[in-house]
């Protein structure tokens, strides 16, 4: 049975491995989330996404805005739903670190007057272990409950 640490620290992992989440500001217009490409340091938040001015979640984006981001490993193995503030982040020094060829394809550079850097400070989390997938519809084709299988890989952490 995974602790909340436990389902913690495989997000983490997934994440890095897997860099794509859908992310939206809470409460907009639209109500739609965006699949952003995130980056993040030393397994922890905050989350970084490069985007450009022209992208509806930078030109939605104020002052404390609320952000939810979703993760689905490629695999489908774990789940998270990610809250926590967004705000712009034009720090030189934050750009230059995170900068990476594949980032370097969208812009004209680091000075770029379209390069907008999101920030994620992400606060809490719920993250979804969905390792016996294969058991519970085998469990279902048997008429068996898989429910119980479920109940301990279901973790709420606080990531702020």
């Amino acid at each position: 049975m995974p602790t909340p640490q436990d389902l913690e620290a495989k997000f983490w992992k997934a994440l890095g491995a897997d860099m794509t989440m859908m992310i939206g500001i809470d409460g907009t217009d639209d109500g739609h989330a965006r699949p952003m490409t995130a980056q993040f340091e030393n397994d922890r938040g905050p989350i970084w996404f490069f985007t450009s001015t022209d992208n509806g979640l930078a030109q939605s984006l104020m002052a404390g805005s609320r952000a939810i981001a979703t993760y689905a490993a490629k695999d489908h193995d774990l789940f998270a739903t990610v809250h926590g503030n967004l705000s712009r982040d034009a720090d030189a020094a934050t750009i230059d670190r995170l900068w990476n060829r594949y980032v370097a394809a969208w812009y004209t550079g680091k000075d770029d007057p379209k390069l907008v850097l999101l920030r994620l400070d992400p606060e809490r989390a719920e993250i979804w272990l969905n390792e016996s997938n294969v058991f519970a519809g085998l469990k279902m084709l048997f008429g068996m409950d898989p429910k119980p299988d479920y109940k301990d890989k279901v973790a709420e952490v606080t990531l702020g």
